[in-house]
């Protein structure tokens, strides 16, 4: 409870935990129905963010929330939207891993329809991925990121430590971009689950693109990348918005790699 009130204490004069900009308070609310926290936006970036997020070790008891419920559908989509992306804009031949890929659902996806994709989350089982773990002396040409981003409380950072550390060329990315006026009951805030700490404008994704030198493209809703290289934006755009029709081209053309995998940990045995 010392620590709980001191840390309170310290969020008197808060300052943006991406440009170190003046913060103002937006609303409170109760986060897991017990916990009374304070929401501030940056004047300068636009970044949302909690006061210190002191409750996380009780709101990841389990590393899926139990409200969830849009685990698989989406991790189906978005499975077929990156298909196209990698297919059309990278190297679909090409080592690729799936950050903070939860139990595994989305590398296993990805596999079934051909890419030779890879999981690491030190946060989570591997329940569906087994045997293809990332290893980081590999180089990974795209690595995707779902739904991590408005769990971090230093996504600058988090976004520099992968790109450091597997050398990709690209982050293909998932974060619900919030709209102005601001709505207290927004659904993505998520204050019953206690996980989503940090919300972002494009103006917030921007500002981290150029700390860090990389291109930044959306579609304006809710998946971005981040690359070393340019590709095209318009392409990006429909790829990302339309995928339900360039999903069906990228299934005909990959081989699965459903069976190959299944022989692979037959023999293993």
């Amino acid at each position: 409870m010392l620590a709980c009130n001191l840390l309170k204490m310290n969020n008197k004069n808060p300052k943006c935990n991406l440009c170190l900009s003046e913060v103002r308070l937006i609303f409170k609310s109760k986060i897991l129905n017990k916990y009374d926290v304070s929401y501030f936006q940056c004047k300068k970036c636009k970044h949302i963010q909690t006061e210190h997020p002191y409750w996380l070790k009780e709101a990841y008891s389990s590393a899926i929330a139990d409200a969830d419920t849009g685990l698989l559908s989406r991790n189906l989509t978005l499975s077929k939207i990156s298909a196209g992306v990698i297919y059309f804009l990278f190297n679909k031949d090409s080592k690729h891993m799936d950050y903070a890929g939860g139990y595994g659902v989305f590398t296993r996806l990805m596999r079934d329809i051909g890419f030779d994709y890879y999981w690491e989350d030190l946060k989570s089982e591997n329940v569906f991925a087994k045997n293809f773990e990332a290893d980081k002396r590999t180089k990974f040409q795209v690595v995707t990121s779902f739904e991590f981003l408005e769990h971090v409380k230093d996504p600058l950072k988090e976004i520099k430590n992968i790109f450091n550390k597997y050398n990709n060329e690209a982050l293909l990315f998932s974060t619900m971009l919030y709209k102005e006026p601001l709505d207290k009951d927004w659904w993505y805030f998520a204050f019953g689950a206690g996980q989503h700490v940090s919300f972002y404008q494009l103006s917030t994704l921007r500002y981290i693109a150029n700390r860090l030198g990389l291109y930044l493209y959306s579609n304006g809703v809710n998946v971005h990348i981040m690359s070393k290289k340019p590709v095209s934006h318009i392409k990006f755009v429909l790829l990302s918005r339309f995928w339900f029709i360039f999903y069906f081209w990228v299934y005909l053309r990959m081989k699965s790699k459903t069976f190959a995998d299944h022989l692979m940990m037959i023999n293993r045995k």
